[in-house]
């Protein structure tokens, strides 16, 4: 093979790695974004949904302690359905709390979509720094030399930003087992 052709397969390799590099961490970072985002939506509405049925069950609870407050007896129903209500109460008071526990699985998401970010950028600055030290005068050879050690050095980077990013996003949830998203 003669000196053009090793350069241009250098260079053209090189091309496609950054470009096949950073079109994947981009790709999970808007992965990792929208589970963010459905978790969210996940979230709230199931607060929405257990914060109405506990105003429901206290509304409820209201006409059996106007009652008492008033001065009267209430009867053995009323005290059952009152029991009942507290039941009810105490279990949309934690249904709620178990639905605020996203907090915890974005957190993880954000965090790993900041270091595919920080990743890429430190990626993409280690390529202009060796863009920088290449001087346009430079042979064939100097040039695939630098590139040689420009792929070395991104192959490196690419491998110990993977495996920071090997974890996977989990969650406990109280009433369903484990959750976990990739």
């Amino acid at each position: 093979m003669n000196r053009k052709k090793i350069l241009g397969s250098h260079v053209k390799r090189m091309l496609s790695g950054v470009s096949d590099h950073g079109k994947k961490h981009l790709s999970e970072v808007e992965t990792d974004l929208l589970q963010t985002n459905l978790l969210l939506e996940e979230a709230i509405e199931k607060l929405s949904r257990n914060f109405m049925a506990i105003h429901d069950a206290v509304n409820a609870q209201q006409t059996t302690i106007r009652l008492l407050l008033d001065g009267g007896t209430p009867s053995a129903e009323d005290k059952a359905k009152l029991e009942a209500m507290n039941e009810q109460v105490s279990t949309y008071v934690n249904a709620a709390i178990t639905s605020m526990q996203f907090q915890d699985m974005t957190s993880q998401l954000i965090d790993r979509t900041l270091k595919r970010v920080t990743g890429l950028r430190e990626f993409l600055a280690t390529l202009g720094t060796y863009g920088a030290e290449m001087d346009p005068e430079s042979d064939n050879d100097a040039i695939v030399d630098l590139l040689g050690k420009v792929s070395m050095a991104l192959a490196i980077q690419s491998l110990e930003l993977r495996s920071v990013l090997r974890k996977a996003v989990s969650q406990k949830h109280l009433e369903s087992g484990d959750i976990e998203l990739f």
